[in-house]
């Protein structure tokens, strides 16, 4: 196990951090626009997200790289800006960190799909190996590959990232199914720790999807299916739509009802996703302090 996570897992549950696209729609960011430039036009805005979660208590912060593949950023006319743009988040999220956090780079999904064609092996190969390697450049301490639909592009992004060196962390959706745990692509929390593990990575769970009562029995088969480190970010209830606007009806209060019983399943790494934000990280880690 790579050391820095065999540390955290010691000390553990590590506390992680909340949701990155929802703190900077409160910001100003509008539908449609793309998060990962204000990297560049935002900055001092994307520091306070990531100055926020610091100071609530998070152990690891994320980038705000989510989408600055350059897959990704060619829908914005961006494709010439993705070493910058990694650069820039990776930065931003070490400065706010200072010596109190972690900083582990995010890479999500590129929204081309191997299954219809749209994208090959090879090209998800170079374009996430482009990604980490720019954010291991700019000094990322880790890489979270996340909210993956597809196994095989999962797969393909862990093993451009392990090439830097760096801990690599691989988390999935889990959302679908009549009993919604199974991916997109129809895979099990099973088959996807079969597949992944084989890879090398350090660390392998769940983020994004559903709200965090559902992450427990998720949590658990995925524990007992290995003994990789389990990293798990549920969201703070599923979305809803009022007055044209996206809301989370969870509280932090009820969001850290199921920490103990998350941690007691497996969960090695605990924080949040959609719809959560550093009231959410003081709460989670007034939780297991507590404990």
């Amino acid at each position: 196990m790579n050391p820095l996570i065999e540390t955290l897992v010691e000390n553990g549950p590590a506390i992680t951090d909340g949701s990155w696209g929802t703190q900077m729609q409160k910001r100003g960011l509008k539908r449609g626009q793309n998060p990962d430039s204000w990297n560049i036009s935002q900055a001092d805005l994307v520091r306070e997200v990531a100055e926020q979660y610091v100071n609530a208590g998070s152990q690891i912060i994320l980038t705000n790289t989510f989408g600055a593949s350059r897959l990704s950023l060619a829908n914005f006319d961006l494709a010439d800006k993705i070493v910058d743009i990694n650069q820039a988040g990776v930065r931003i999220s070490k400065e706010a960190a200072g010596e109190r956090a972690f900083v582990f780079a995010s890479i999500g999904p590129t929204g081309k799909m191997l299954i219809t064609g749209e994208t090959t092996t090879e090209e998800l190969q170079s374009v996430f190996q482009e990604q980490a390697n720019a954010q291991a450049q700019a000094g990322a301490d880790g890489i979270i590959i996340e909210t993956m639909i597809d196994i095989e592009e999962a797969r393909i992004a862990a093993i451009a990232a392990k090439q830097t060196g760096l801990p690599v962390i691989v988390s999935m959706v889990y959302d679908s199914s009549e009993d919604k745990d199974h991916t997109m692509m129809g895979n099990t929390p099973e088959e996807v720790v079969a597949a992944i593990s084989q890879i090398g990575v350090d660390g392998i769970g769940a983020n994004c999807g559903q709200g965090i009562e559902a992450f427990l029995p998720i949590c658990r088969r995925l524990r007992q299916a290995t003994d990789l480190p389990i990293w798990i970010k549920p969201n703070a209830g599923l979305p809803e739509v009022e007055d044209d606007v996206v809301v989370f009806r969870t509280s932090p209060q009820e969001f850290v009802q199921y920490v103990p019983d998350l941690i007691l399943a497996g969960a090695d790494f605990i924080g949040g996703c959609c719809g959560t934000d550093d009231d959410f990280v003081k709460a989670i880690r007034q939780t297991v302090d507590d404990i």
